[in-house]
């Protein structure tokens, strides 16, 4: 199995934050996020989005909350964010599949 994020070879019991900071350190100074901090952090997002969602859900049906608006909102929001996180990967893969192809 490939490691295209390098999370299980370069890990060695760092934190995603401590392997970002490492990264961007060696990057040299002046240089903005690489693609790899950048996609982390949608993640996380997209991953919150969801959380909220299903949180949101719940408590409409447990009756904490009684704003189907607010629900079907934030539903639609994690629904929208996964959708493009879902694309930007197809592209990616769609990247890859090509340079493989180039012959050397």
């Amino acid at each position: 199995m490939s490691d295209p994020l390098g999370l299980i070879s370069n890990a060695a019991g760092r934190s995603p934050s401590q392997i970002g900071q490492q990264n961007r350190a060696a990057a040299g100074p002046g240089s903005g996020p690489g693609f790899r901090d950048v996609l982390m952090q949608n993640l996380n997002e997209v991953n919150q989005l969801q959380q909220d969602a299903s949180k949101a859900i719940e408590d409409l049906q447990t009756g904490k909350r009684e704003d189907l608006e607010g629900v079907i909102l934030a539903t639609q929001k994690a629904d929208t964010a996964f959708r493009m996180l879902q694309s930007l990967r197809n592209k990616v893969v769609d990247a890859y599949d090509e340079v493989k192809q180039i012959r050397v």
